[in-house]
């Protein structure tokens, strides 16, 4: 795997990607410069004149990276072979700011998955935030529909932001804990 933190890069052509941590987009420019501060889940996390950028794995490109490959499911499938897939892609959904995945934060509460007529599936999930006034709540929300999207049978995804119950630090997996050293 190519290391790609405290890279350097060049955009090399127009993109958009969104202030960290205002969750406000922003049009990044042909010629601009930065590094990369994090590479996790698909998603950077940019440094460009003092600020830092979310830009999203599909426009990997525009840094000189690779996009990340689509998730498989097998043939007969079941729900709960959906739901388990649907797991593994918000284990690829990152806070720009910290290096731990949303769900060993501990911040999914609730993953559902539903067969419909059509043998389609609707995947319907409950996230909440480290703090209610985070900027970056669409952003992790659209984050999560786009990765279960992806996956073979999804052709709904609801994904609702909650604050009840509000979010502690133990409801963290120890060993998010022990990298943060919130104990």
């Amino acid at each position: 795997m190519r290391k790609t933190e405290n890279e350097p890069f060049v955009i090399n052509r127009e993109v958009k990607a969104v202030i960290v941590p205002a969750g406000q987009e922003v049009n990044l420019k042909i010629g601009q410069a930065g590094y990369i501060t994090q590479a996790l889940g698909g998603s950077f996390t940019l440094y460009i004149d003092g600020n830092l950028f979310r830009l999203s794995g599909d426009d990997a490109d525009a840094i000189g990276q690779e996009k990340v490959s689509a998730p498989e499911l097998p043939p007969n499938a079941s729900e709960d072979d959906v739901k388990k897939l649907a797991w593994d892609q918000m284990r690829t959904c990152y806070d720009p700011e910290i290096p731990i995945n949303i769900v060993d934060l501990g911040l999914v509460y609730d993953c559902d998955v539903r067969q419909n007529a059509d043998g389609t599936r609707a995947v319907e999930v409950k996230i909440t935030l480290t703090a209610p006034g985070c900027g970056m709540g669409d952003v992790l929300v659209d984050d999560v529909r786009d990765k279960i999207k992806r996956i073979p049978t999804v052709t709904a995804v609801n994904v609702e932001l909650t604050f009840d119950p509000p979010w502690n630090q133990s409801m963290m997996t120890e060993a998010a804990r022990l990298q943060t050293g919130m104990f």
